[in-house]
């Protein structure tokens, strides 16, 4: 099974990073193969809601804003498995995840049942460094995003600084899950 670990922290010392290793310890432990993406390493810009609010992204499935979108969109149909990991920034996903979530999802939900994310599981991570707040509902954002794409949500996954220990053992534990789902 090939894993992508999506992150979309700059910070690649603190609690996102923790989890990211997490996840990649947990796909490694079941024979998969992972790949960790970071978005604020890639030139990913924003959504124009080109024409009347739908360009290509509706018909084509296809973004038409060219930057480092498209080659990720290309990763992310061809892998069979994914975890989404992004810190809380008032109680929503960070930018940089909210602005690939929202470009992707234009270009794979009207795609229907042939979205190349449909069916394939998902773990999302909320992590949540300062006050601790925010994980619900930063995990409601990423649990309606895997349901417009088609994916499989696998789990929703949050952590504090507070329950860092035993959450890094969840997320390590949901990746080898998630391997050993797909893996016959």
């Amino acid at each position: 099974m090939n894993v992508l670990v999506i992150s979309s922290s700059p910070n690649i010392d603190g609690l996102t990073a923790a989890c990211v290793a997490a996840a990649r310890e947990g796909v490694s432990a079941a024979g998969g193969s992972v790949e960790e993406i970071r978005l604020n390493d890639l030139d990913i810009g924003c959504c124009q809601a080109c024409g009347d609010g739908w360009g290509p992204c509706r018909t084509e499935h296809e973004c038409q804003v060219l930057d480092g979108f498209q080659a990720l969109q290309s990763r992310v149909r061809d892998a069979d498995g994914f975890v989404f990991v992004t810190p809380v920034y008032f109680g929503e996903m960070s930018e940089s995840a909210k602005v690939f979530a929202d470009r992707l999802r234009r270009c794979e939900a009207t795609r229907g049942e042939n979205s190349g994310l449909a069916g394939k599981p998902i773990i999302a991570v909320a992590a949540a460094g300062g006050s601790g707040g925010g994980t619900i509902t930063c995990l409601l954002s990423m649990d309606r995003w895997i349901q417009h794409v088609r994916g499989r949500m696998f789990d929703l996954i949050t952590v504090t600084r507070w329950t860092r220990p035993h959450k890094l053992a969840a997320i390590r534990a949901a990746a080898r899950a998630m391997v050993e789902s797909v893996v016959v």
